[in-house]
């Protein structure tokens, strides 16, 4: 049971009427109930997952993020919710596990989840071999900003679950 309650798509009114009909329509997750009842969260929440996909960083490459960070910070809700978007993003079951252990059979996905955990195992404060290692795989710094922007990302929908302790609504996965 949530502890936010969540607002039902069906009886809205005001601004999470109008996100739920636009942005949201056909998406009523539990979080996004939830998270309505800061109709400015949800709409932080949207513009930054929106500005995200259009950035450098493809569909399976937000995913390695969202599910390095969300098995990081032990939220069942996001890696069963990036679990079944990454498989629609093109990512195998195996490589969906991957992601959460931070290690992959791919080189270059491989070092965007090291460098995705090793922000969050240093706060941000990487090295310069970190640095290095990410653009030698082949990523750019744009690529690294949009990293450190999904992180944030992650974390506060991480944090936001934790607090609401949000039921999921997506298939439970296998743990790791």
């Amino acid at each position: 049971m949530n502890r936010l309650g969540s607002i039902d798509p069906a009886t809205a009114t005001g601004p999470a009427k109008e996100i739920f009909d636009g942005a949201l329509k056909g998406k009523h997750f539990n979080v996004f109930k939830s998270m309505a009842q800061s109709p400015a969260a949800l709409n932080a929440y949207l513009g930054m997952a929106g500005a995200l996909g259009h950035g450098v960083l493809n569909a399976k490459e937000r995913e390695v993020v969202q599910l390095a960070v969300g098995q990081a910070n032990g939220c069942d809700y996001c890696v069963a919710a990036h679990t079944a978007i990454g498989k629609i993003s093109g990512m195998t079951d195996a490589q969906t596990i991957e992601a959460r252990r931070g290690s992959f059979s791919d080189a270059k996905l491989g070092a965007l989840a090291k460098f995705t955990l090793s922000l969050h195992e240093k706060r941000g404060h990487v090295s310069d071999a970190d640095v290095d290692a990410f653009k030698h795989a082949g990523y750019s710094e744009a690529h690294i900003a949009e990293v450190i922007a999904g992180y944030a990302l992650a974390t506060f929908t991480n944090y936001f679950n934790h607090v609401n302790q949000t039921p999921s609504d997506f298939p439970a996965v296998t743990k790791v």
